[in-house]
């Protein structure tokens, strides 16, 4: 049978016991004060199968977020979740707590998952898969932002599988800003396994492992990827096919260039004015032996009569004039400018333009890792690290004093490496190590809490001993 759907109840349930104990009601008198069955129900409430959904108004398809818990989710019923989901417009966010979801049952959610497009949040916990098909939640082509997988019983092999969808040589993930997988089985193993996954990953935000079983190795290899690190052999010849290809994109974007300046003008052009220039000079040629001949002419004749004129000279006088006319619409070269530097000036400044015009027009993309800044020292390449991710948890591990010294060593690299006023990736902003083997009073963890404290951006709580002093 299927439990009714219910709204999200607000406020909490418990908020008449916290009204009671502000009016001054002991809280065992508000438990005697209920019938017993009232006490059983309210003490296993939050085991009933429900299904809850947060609405945005009244209206049923407004619905926000669908919350689905301790309800067996079978075949039968996925085919009604593949009609009701994919018809909430403004559905944003799913959560699935202990609804036996088989590999078969969550390989048929993954298509309706997809059909939702505004969904963004999905949560599957309690839940585990023999086949670890968990990293399908992770491939490239998803959209979901935020990601929680706690208490699945998740093994190294599958946080392996999770690693390898986060980023990889040619694909990335670059839409999950938040993962939590906390409440699981990683171990060393898997930390590496994810650690090799944030190398080249650049959308994650958050990452929590807190309530696992990772130790220094595991701490140290996390606290590595987030400073400066060398690339191996293969992400370098990786590199260097990337360099080649953006070379040869900005190489196309540009017009073609010739190794001879005056080519830059164009070829009919120059043969044109050529020409007549050539035409010119024999018509002034032919005109001065013409005015020979006509003096010798005159000289020669005795008895005074004129010569009769001779036809072609008013031909010759009219390509005169066109010559002196060709000549005068010749621009005029200047001699310090060897009439090529101008034109090749005119051809930078219009190539300037359209690459101007080009980097306006085109989308910008995400830049590939491997393309960003890099040091060469000691025959490696090195990258200054992940320094997107800002908030990692790592309570309750087995980290000891050997894996502070990683973070601290990352910490202070991170803040060393923040300008005033500077835009980009800051690095880590919140960092817990609490309830770890370490003791209370390392050192080491101190200076790791000096340096995060100003850069985290949620406001602590204060313990009793500083209210104390507040209030004095």
């Amino acid at each position: 049978e299927a439990p009714r759907v219910v709204s999200r109840p607000h406020p909490p349930a418990g908020a008449p016991l916290e009204e009671a104990e502000a009016a001054g009601v002991p809280a065992g008198e508000q438990r005697e004060a209920l019938p017993a069955l009232a006490q059983i129900q309210a003490k296993y409430a939050y085991f009933r199968p429900c299904v809850q959904v947060e609405l945005e108004h009244e209206d049923p398809k407004s619905a926000r977020e669908v919350f689905i818990r301790s309800w067996k989710i079978e075949e039968k019923m996925l085919g009604v979740l593949g009609k009701c989901l994919p018809a909430l417009a403004h559905l944003q966010a799913l959560h699935l707590w202990k609804v036996g979801l088989t590999d078969a049952t969550f390989l048929a959610l993954l298509p309706v998952l997809a059909t939702c497009v505004n969904l963004k949040t999905f949560v599957l916990e309690g839940n585990p898969l023999p086949e670890r098909s968990f990293f399908k939640l992770v491939s490239e082509e998803s959209s979901l932002a935020h990601l929680s997988l706690r208490n699945n019983c998740m093994d190294d092999q599958a946080v392996l599988l999770i690693g390898q969808a986060l980023s990889s040589l040619r694909s990335s993930n670059k839409n999950l800003v938040s993962i939590n997988l906390s409440y699981n089985h990683i171990t060393d193993v898997g930390a590496t396994h994810l650690a090799n996954g944030l190398r080249l990953n650049r959308s994650l935000l958050s990452l929590s492992l807190a309530h696992n079983q990772i130790g220094d190795e595991g701490a140290l290899k996390l606290a590595e990827v987030l400073g400066p690190f060398a690339l191996t052999h293969t992400e370098v010849v990786e590199r260097r096919r990337l360099l080649l290809e953006k070379e040869a994109q900005e190489r196309g974007r540009l017009p073609p260039r010739h190794s001879d300046p005056k080519s830059d003008r164009p070829t009919s052009h120059v043969s044109s004015t050529a020409i007549d220039k050539l035409q010119g000079a024999k018509g002034a040629k032919s005109m001065v032996k013409k005015k020979e001949l006509t003096k010798k002419e005159e000289k020669g004749p005795v008895g005074g009569a004129a010569p009769a004129q001779p036809p072609a000279a008013p031909a010759a006088q009219a390509k005169k004039e066109d010559a002196k006319q060709s000549k005068k619409a010749v621009p005029p070269v200047d001699p310090k400018a060897k009439g090529a530097k101008g034109v090749k000036l005119g051809s930078k400044d219009k190539r300037s333009q359209v690459l101007e015009v080009e980097q306006i027009l085109e989308p910008t993309e995400m830049l590939n890792p491997l393309l960003e800044q890099a040091e060469h020292r000691d025959g490696q390449v090195f990258l200054h690290g992940n320094r997107v991710l800002i908030y990692l948890n790592l309570m309750r591990n087995n980290i000891s004093e050997n894996g502070l010294k990683g973070f601290l060593a990352t910490v202070e690299y991170q803040v060393s490496r923040i300008l005033p006023g500077a835009k980009g990736p800051t690095g880590l902003l919140r960092l817990s190590l609490a309830k770890n083997t370490f003791p209370a009073e390392s050192k080491t963890y101190s200076r790791i809490q000096e340096l995060m404290g100003p850069r985290d951006p949620l406001p602590r709580a204060r313990t009793e001993e500083e209210q104390l002093a507040a209030a004095l």
